[in-house]
């Protein structure tokens, strides 16, 4: 049985009752900024870039939101300094929704340094982050939520390629 990873993804956000979300776009991305944007029950907020997202979605969570970031992980380098001197020092959950751009499939061969770079990144800045087939991101994104929640600290989702693609 063949799962629609943006369907999947969507449900896992349901699932983990994120009630808003900050995103940058990514053509990975779209059609679940789509249903996002759709959703009564969703605060959506765009953002420019992705620091400016950490810092949008901490202001959520303290509002008293359940808050996600969508974004590519080429942006990545730049939030590392609000991941670290904001969520981080202060605690914030925060679940972020990556698309993982360049690895095996990658076309843009600008986008493959990062791609191999950012696990590392994620590991060294103690985020936990799990890389789920379709079948499987409901849960994962679910857990993940949980996971910033219980231990107040950001953690990840990434999405490569092969998942967009259906696995």
């Amino acid at each position: 049985m063949t799962v629609d990873p943006t369907a999947a993804v969507y449900r896992g956000l349901k699932r983990a009752a994120i009630d808003f979300v900050a995103s940058v776009p990514c053509i990975n991305l779209k059609d679940l900024l789509l249903l996002v944007e759709a959703d009564p029950a969703i605060v959506h907020v765009p953002a420019t870039r992705e620091e400016e997202g950490v810092g949008i979605c901490a202001g959520a969570w303290i509002g008293g939101r359940r808050p996600a970031l969508m974004m590519q992980n080429s942006g990545l380098g730049n939030s590392i300094n609000a991941l670290a001197s904001l969520d981080q020092l202060y605690g914030i959950p925060l679940l972020m929704i990556i698309s993982h751009r360049g690895g095996e499939g990658e076309s843009i061969s600008a986008q493959v340094p990062m791609g191999r770079l950012t696990p590392a990144l994620l590991d060294a800045m103690e985020i936990p982050f799990s890389t789920p087939r379709p079948e499987d991101a409901e849960g994962a994104i679910a857990r993940a939520w949980n996971t910033a929640a219980v231990e107040a600290r950001p953690a990840a989702v990434l999405l490569d390629i092969t998942f967009w693609r259906g696995g």
